[in-house]
């Protein structure tokens, strides 16, 4: 364990189990501004057994569990403990970070299964911004569950049923295939399906022949309808996977769970509800009433599975789904990265699911919510013409933003290299959107996401091709350091080196909320200190033995920037 407080938490434990009768008692180890942490738990434990809470933390300090940890400590306030310490225990700790090829961070101790549904486009419509939030933040967790060694199974419920098809396909007929598919090859898809909704709304011939195709759809009787969907969902696609290409996102076409997978399961869903004796009958149509949930007049709120015609919607698909992923793919963990305004749907399916007996402890179902990605005047960021803006439009945008900054700053490396721009450009919309607090609305801000300087994705990347360019002056590779011994010489040395030391603190804490901007913030931290270190501690100057032990310093926080970033789905360049 190399993160000093987890390890003095770990040291601390069975002194407060035997002050508390042999029972676990939390010495709650924190982060201290007058120290390097403060132990907080003999506060509530004095409590428990009826001591003195001053009393019982001198018998903490007593017991000599903090000699070799500690250069410094003293009870403090009512029974606080205050630990400076040791730098012969930080720079132990420091070693086995540096020999460590995971930086410190553990696997997790229990594997799950863990299925994440996240970004969700739907077929024949182009993405736009409000897919940005549930395609960067699921990715992120992907990653950041993988590294913790989680099966994860990726599932994108790509929109790609139900009665829009029916205009859809015979739009595609009326055009001819060739044409269709050069329009969509070239990213129209808005485009065709609006002019199908013109055409639906004022042709009845038109409506009755999309109508009859949605039948022929649904029941599965002709093999040319069969095939035009098919085609239709082939060149979205196609328009997906670009757009995940582009942003270095992970899903494939392997992990398209459309909602159209789930069509053949509805009626057995609704079969066991109904053997549940879940399934009551209101107005005509069969709906389950979960406990809790009541409309505006205090009424109870059902959960409707199978409309009085008969159809289907997206409940009885997202009860199929849970019931698959628990069944099928034995999910342990079940996270919905979904918009905010789905929360009491989706909190009804859970809670119907559970009522079914399907979704029983310890597999959990979590949503995890977002709000929205506002323009300047605080409402739905739009483009010019007012309609959303589109995903392709703000990322070629970003790319060219950051080729005009970087060609200000370093002309020479943007002339030369011309991933650069995509690098920073990308990077920033990434870093922008994950370092807001995904349950709140953000307002967009083109300035701020590509400055070079404060909490921005930029000023990070800079910040590892700065540590970068530092071995380039010295003429050395960084792994030639890794064996030399890391020592403190200066107070911002050891600031640096107890930040990278909390790099599996930062993971667990961003995965205990499923918040990716804790590990932002974490990352920011980490560049802070480094900059600060890099300000205070002349590396390249300084004499032997100390100048290597700070490019070795300077190597670690560049390989935890690096990982950090790479979690976040950020690439971390060696030139700026």
């Amino acid at each position: 364990m190399s993160d000093p407080l987890a390890t003095l938490s770990t040291l601390l434990m069975p002194v407060f189990a035997g002050l508390n009768g042999g029972e676990p008692a939390d010495p709650t180890v924190r982060p201290s501004d007058r120290a390097d942490a403060q132990i907080n738990g003999a506060l509530s434990l004095a409590k428990r057994v009826g001591s003195n809470p001053r009393d019982l933390a001198q018998q903490i300090v007593d017991s000599g569990v903090l000699v070799d940890v500690a250069s410094e400590f003293e009870v403090a306030g009512p029974g606080f403990i205050n630990v400076t310490f040791a730098d012969a225990f930080l720079e132990a700790q420091l070693a086995e970070v540096v020999a460590d090829d995971r930086l410190g961070v553990a696997r997790a101790v229990v594997a799950k299964r863990v299925v994440i549904d996240y970004s969700a486009p739907n077929v024949a419509k182009e993405m736009h911004v409000g897919h940005l939030r549930t395609t960067v933040i699921g990715d992120s967790l992907v990653r950041m569950m993988e590294f913790l060694g989680h099966t994860v199974i990726k599932e994108n419920h790509v929109g790609d049923w139900g009665t829009p098809f029916g205009m859809l396909i015979e739009h595609l007929v009326d055009l001819g295939e060739d044409t269709s598919a050069g329009g969509l090859d070239q990213g129209e898809l808005d485009v065709f399906y609006k002019e199908a909704r013109t055409k639906f709304d004022g042709s009845d011939e038109f409506k009755d022949r999309a109508r009859a195709r949605v039948v022929q759809l649904q029941d599965g009787t002709d093999p040319e309808t069969t095939r035009l969907w098919e085609l239709l969902v082939a060149q979205s696609t196609t328009h997906f996977n670009e757009l995940y290409d582009k942003l270095d996102i992970l899903l494939t076409d392997e992990d398209l769970a459309g909602e159209s997978m789930y069509q053949p399961m509805m009626l057995d869903t609704i079969g066991k509800l109904d053997d549940a004796g879940l399934v009551k009958v209101d107005d005509g149509a069969k709906v389950v009433f979960p406990p809790g949930f009541e409309n505006r007049e205090g009424h109870p709120l059902p959960l409707i599975i199978q409309a009085r015609t008969g159809g289907f919607n997206y409940a009885t698909s997202d009860l199929a789904c849970v019931y698959d992923r628990i069944h099928r793919l034995d999910a342990d963990l079940m996270l919905y990265v979904i918009g905010t305004p789905q929360s009491q749907h989706l909190q009804m399916v859970f809670e119907v699911a559970r009522m079914a007996g399907w979704l029983k402890e310890p597999t959990e179902a979590i949503h995890v919510n977002f709000g929205n990605v506002l323009g300047n005047d605080r409402k739905m960021l739009k483009s010019r013409s007012g309609d959303p803006l589109k995903f392709v439009a703000l990322l070629d945008e970003a790319v060219e933003r950051a080729q005009a900054s970087i060609a200000e700053k370093n002309p020479d490396l943007a002339a030369s290299d011309a991933t650069i721009a995509k690098t920073v450009g990308i990077g920033a919309v990434k870093y922008f959107e994950l370092s807001a607090d995904r349950i709140k609305d953000y307002v967009f801000d083109w300035d701020r996401m590509l400055a070079f300087e404060g909490n921005t994705g930029p000023y990070l990347q800079y910040a590892h091709a700065r540590i970068c360019s530092v071995f380039r002056r010295a003429a050395i590779e960084r792994s030639t350091v890794r064996d030399a011994p890391i020592v403190f010489g200066h107070v911002a040395e050891k600031a640096l080196a107890m930040r990278i030391m909390g790099y599996p603190s930062a993971i667990e804490n961003t995965l205990d909320s499923y918040s990716p901007h804790k590990l932002c913030t974490y990352v920011y931290e980490l560049a802070s200190d480094f900059s600060s270190f890099y300000q205070e501690c002349p590396i390249l100057k300084s004499d032997e033995p100390m100048r290597t032990s700070r490019l070795a310093l300077a190597d670690l926080a560049a390989r935890v920037l690096e990982h950090s970033l790479g979690l976040l789905g950020i690439i971390a360049p060696q030139e700026m």
